[in-house]
């Protein structure tokens, strides 16, 4: 059996074309077109493990998948053999033959060998996202913020946000029937900040649940047009009932803009 090297790899894609980035019937995703790449340039089949999900419209700064590659004898890197092995130490794969096959809405920024059993999903100690709110139509903004007609109140927001750091179970902010064992999340930092005409709001935790983020925002949202208090985050996260929390915001002001790992 050939022996095999595992990869991190490390991209960033605008969600604007795709249907999310995991792979799935009938509709184009970033997965797809990087396995597909992936498959190409390395001459085996190769499948990707991302570190989550993102949903359709939603873009990632910074995302890591993980594969493995089969050993390869090569002696020469370059765009037409974009891949080298020294002395039987892990391939050097040179991202340029990647870059070149793949759209231009999705970028590889490095590739990394790791061991063979690390994970780029269940071995991410942190993630961070930020939504892109703007007040004024901005033509360049489009698909990547959320135009708003009012300003809402930031400081009721900021006060709101402060309060969920005191909870771990956001069950009130998950979409229904995922397959996870709990709704558990531990969050370190959740605050709105004034930026470019608009507003960004900041999120970290070590995981989410799925459009967790999104209904965080529209929930905070409805507290900054004072449709409730700041205190009322405290009754809808300890009713755990999706119902009691807000809208869903749109996919677009939504990015995934950090991953961390113990060993990167």
């Amino acid at each position: 059996m050939a022996e095999k090297q595992r990869y991190f790899i490390e991209l960033s894609y605008d969600g604007s074309n795709y249907h999310g980035w995991q792979v799935q019937p009938n509709a184009l995703t970033v997965q797809q077109l990087l396995d597909e790449a992936l498959s190409t340039v390395l001459r085996q089949s190769i499948e990707t493990t991302g570190c989550g999900r993102t949903d359709t419209g939603v873009h990632a700064t910074q995302f890591y998948a993980h594969f493995d590659l089969k050993s390869i004898v090569n002696s020469e890197l370059s765009m037409d053999n974009p891949v080298k092995n020294i002395h039987h130490s892990p391939l050097t794969i040179d991202s340029r033959g990647l870059n070149a096959v793949l759209p231009k809405d999705i970028a590889i920024k490095r590739i990394i060998p790791v061991h063979h059993d690390a994970h780029a999903r269940f071995d991410a100690t942190q993630r961070s996202y930020e939504y892109h709110i703007h007040f004024e139509k901005d033509p360049f903004k489009v698909n990547r913020s959320w135009e708003l007609r009012d300003k809402p109140d930031i400081a009721l927001m900021n006060k709101a946000a402060a309060i969920m750091m005191e909870y771990t179970d956001f069950s009130c902010f998950s979409k229904s029937n995922t397959q996870t064992f709990t709704n558990n999340c531990k969050i370190t930092k959740a605050e709105w900040v004034e930026q470019d005409g608009g507003l960004v709001f900041h999120i970290s935790a070590d995981r989410f649940l799925r459009n967790m983020v999104r209904a965080i925002v529209g929930t905070l949202i409805a507290i900054g047009r004072k449709e409730m208090g700041p205190a009322a985050i405290k009754q809808i996260i300890e009713s755990k009932n999706r119902s009691k929390a807000g809208t869903s915001v749109p996919a677009c002001g939504l990015y995934l803009t950090e991953v961390k790992y113990p060993y990167l």
